[in-house]
């Protein structure tokens, strides 16, 4: 199946392996071009990594030089990372402060992201924003019929994850109204349930962890979620080890790696040790070979 370019990881399967130098450069295109002046503005600098379609995993991020254990992959300044405290320190700060019940670290940034994304050119965030996919392979996203085709233990995990999305959003809806003064369209042109399905899977599929401080305006649930524009490109490989974490002296989310890559190879992190199911389920494609596969076994089967 050929994906679009634009699906990013989300629109690929794992095939044969190929030749690393079958990949396109994609640097010279205008929305990656936008993207890395945006964020030398921002403090980013880097010309250790450049973006490519790579016929087995779509779109990714290659070297352009050797690259030995402990070294650097990348290092993206805060300034660039999109948390809860960027959410709060926009025009969305007062209203979460005053909602009450606190909304939820992931409702604030799903409602960031809808509504940048709808800002268009008006946006700070533009040049990420048009990067970003503009729509996903998990399976809150496949019809009713789709779904049916899965295995029975998939099948209802995918179907329990509707209904979670789905209610994410029913029980935001009260909060999205509150933003009427910004938006006066908000509820049905601006923060519909398509473009919040949209920002829910941007998250759910994009982020690094980054533990934030808890705070009184946001609710009980793990202030963990970060988005790292250009990072986010990076694909996932299970055998791959990184060291990667936020550094609080550099202040800038820090990614080494402990195997060396050759000049032009595409380079990978690991998102977990997850099965296909879960990688499924939360990223929207699967791994051949999968060193933590398993089998999940249906009660009637048994």
């Amino acid at each position: 199946m050929k994906m679009n370019p634009k699906r990013g990881r989300s629109g690929r399967r794992r095939k044969k392996k190929v030749l690393e130098t079958s990949a396109v450069n994609l640097s010279h295109e205008g929305q990656y071009i936008q993207l890395r002046k945006w964020m030398k503005e921002r403090g980013f600098h880097d010309k250790r990594l450049r973006p490519g379609l790579f016929p087995d995993t779509g779109r990714g991020l290659m070297t352009t030089e050797l690259l030995q254990p402990g070294e650097l992959i990348i290092s993206l300044p805060e300034s660039c990372l999109l948390t809860t405290s960027t959410v709060l320190s926009s025009y969305l700060g007062e209203y979460i402060h005053r909602w009450r019940p606190p909304v939820s670290p992931l409702l604030a940034l799903c409602t960031f992201l809808v509504l940048e994304r709808w800002a268009g050119d008006k946006s700070p965030w533009k040049a990420y924003m048009d990067v970003l996919p503009a729509a996903y392979d998990c399976p809150v996203y496949w019809g009713a019929k789709t779904v049916e085709y899965l295995p029975d233990p998939v099948k209802q995990k995918a179907s329990e994850q509707r209904s979670v999305l789905q209610d994410f959003y029913s029980s935001a809806l009260p909060f999205f109204q509150s933003l009427s003064p910004l938006f006066p369209e908000v509820l049905e042109k601006v923060l519909s349930y398509e473009a919040v399905r949209w920002a829910w899977c941007t998250v759910n599929t994009r982020t690094v962890y980054m533990k934030r401080p808890r705070r009184e305006c946001f609710s009980a649930e793990p202030d963990v979620y970060a988005l790292a524009p250009y990072l986010d490109l990076l694909n996932h490989n299970a055998a791959v080890q990184v060291e990667a974490a936020f550094n609080e002296k550099t202040r800038c989310y820090e990614i080494r790696t402990v195997v060396p890559y050759k000049k032009h190879q595409q380079v990978f992190i690991c998102y977990g040790h997850h099965d296909n199911q879960r990688l499924l389920l939360e990223y929207g494609f699967i791994a051949d070979n999968n060193p933590h596969q398993s089998v999940y076994v249906t009660r009637d089967a048994i």
